[in-house]
């Protein structure tokens, strides 16, 4: 990805568009949302309070669900777009528990101002933005925030194995928008699926070549906890 300021992601309009018709381009989206949550109750709720991380929080819908139903110590919060930290800090503007901070991943591998210690990081949707060697780079960042024990899982989009399969998986995603039509976008949106690695700000890798990443770096209990299409939850643990 270029320079997060340089990228669409940094247009305001932009990013209202994507967080108002998410639901309804997005396949399973909050079925994806509670299914890391599920993770974070079966793993490590268990330990107490702990501390959460979200990258790339967006509008901070993920985090909103999860503070539903659990309490952590302290979740911290951050994205390049400032549209969306904004919308963030708003859902959550009566929490007294969470951290906003406005840094794009560059900044982070850059400067690395987050403390350590985490015990559960969560990114969604966003990663794919960095090419192969920076995701490396983002991934083995994370290893190094969490806790001994502590969990790593990733909402994002993949490549497929083969041209055949992203045939097929695009066909999936585009009936998945025709199924759930929007009456502003109509048949506009149907063109989305086609732009995951079309856009030259996403460049997407496959999703056994990160698994085997996260393996390298340390992780444990690497696998895909849930997929469908191309839209992956994929994941593991640091070392206890």
């Amino acid at each position: 990805m270029a320079e997060f300021e340089k990228s669409r992601w940094a247009d305001s309009e932009f990013s209202r568009g994507f967080r108002d018709k998410a639901d309804i381009y997005l396949p399973l989206r909050r079925q994806f949302m509670e299914a890391a949550i599920s993770l974070y109750a079966h793993c490590m709720a268990s330990d107490g309070p702990g501390r959460i991380l979200d990258l790339g929080c967006g509008d901070g819908l993920f985090i909103g669900e999860l503070l539903k139903s659990f309490s952590p110590a302290q979740v911290t919060l951050v994205d390049g777009s400032a549209e969306m930290l904004a919308a963030a800090q708003q859902r959550l503007a009566n929490r007294t528990d969470c951290i906003f901070i406005q840094a794009s991943f560059q900044d982070l591998l850059a400067e690395e101002p987050l403390p350590a210690d985490f015990h559960f990081v969560y990114s969604s949707l966003a990663v794919h933005h960095l090419p192969s060697a920076e995701k490396k780079r983002l991934y083995a960042y994370i290893h190094k925030l969490l806790r001994p024990g502590g969990c790593f899982v990733h909402y994002d989009v993949v490549v497929p194995p083969s041209a055949k399969i992203e045939k097929w998986y695009l066909s999936l995603w585009q009936q998945w928008i025709a199924n759930h039509p929007d009456e502003k976008g109509g048949k506009e949106l149907l063109g989305i699926p086609h732009q995951y690695k079309g856009n030259p700000d996403n460049m997407p890798d496959t999703l056994a070549s990160q698994l085997e990443v996260l393996e390298k770096i340390g992780f444990r209990d690497v696998d895909c906890y849930c997929k469908y299409g191309i839209f992956s939850l994929f994941g593991g643990f640091k070392e206890s």
